[in-house]
């Protein structure tokens, strides 16, 4: 199926705004990911009760795999609803879109109150954040992905994995790690050496 087809038809919900994604094409409505195109299959974003609704109906999560990794992120394969027509799919992709910008805006509010509840993060690297001096979210956010990294690294070692970085800058930006593009790889690298 092509892209072009799958983008035609998002289209009826809003203006697209479109970025390489896990090596396909990420569909964004008011900056929030709700959509993907990738190997020829249309995945939408689930969350909440959507999950559900989307297992239910035989939907799978869209894996990316990379040299040596697997990323399960929570996107699902819709391309057989949208082949047979289904009239569910429409709602599904509303509510989906619903969700993407209502999520963006609560971390943008700063309704995230614990760091483990941001995007990427967990209660390990939360504990670690928190034994850099960093104990709330307001304060990881004003500092800055870099500067967390910086300062996490002078308590755990120069040794510690560069993807906690991107993880970091994900959490403040409210994706998934691996949606980041290179140049913003490169340029928050450059941003922890200085």
């Amino acid at each position: 199926m092509s892209t072009n087809r799958y983008i035609s038809f998002l289209n009826q919900f809003g203006p697209l705004e479109k970025r390489s994604m896990f090596g396909g094409t990420g569909l964004f409505r008011h900056h929030s990911m709700f959509a993907l195109l990738a190997q020829g299959r249309l995945f939408i974003r689930g969350g909440c009760v959507l999950d559900d609704e989307f297992l239910a109906l035989g939907c799978e999560k869209f894996r990316h795999i990379k040299k040596q990794t697997t990323a399960t992120v929570n996107y699902y394969d819709v391309t057989d609803l949208y082949r047979a027509e289904k009239a569910c799919l429409d709602d599904l992709i509303h509510r989906s879109i619903e969700y993407a910008v209502a999520s963006r805006c609560r971390q943008n509010q700063g309704e995230v109150k614990r760091l483990r509840d941001m995007p990427n993060m967990h209660f390990r690297l939360e504990r670690m954040v928190k034994k850099a001096g960093i104990k709330d979210v307001a304060t990881f956010v004003d500092l800055g992905a870099p500067k967390v990294f910086n300062k996490v690294r002078d308590i755990y070692g120069n040794d510690l994995d560069v993807s906690l970085l991107w993880k970091f800058a994900g959490a403040i930006e409210g994706v998934h790690w691996e949606l980041l593009q290179e140049p913003r790889k490169r340029q928050l690298l450059d941003s922890c050496r200085q």
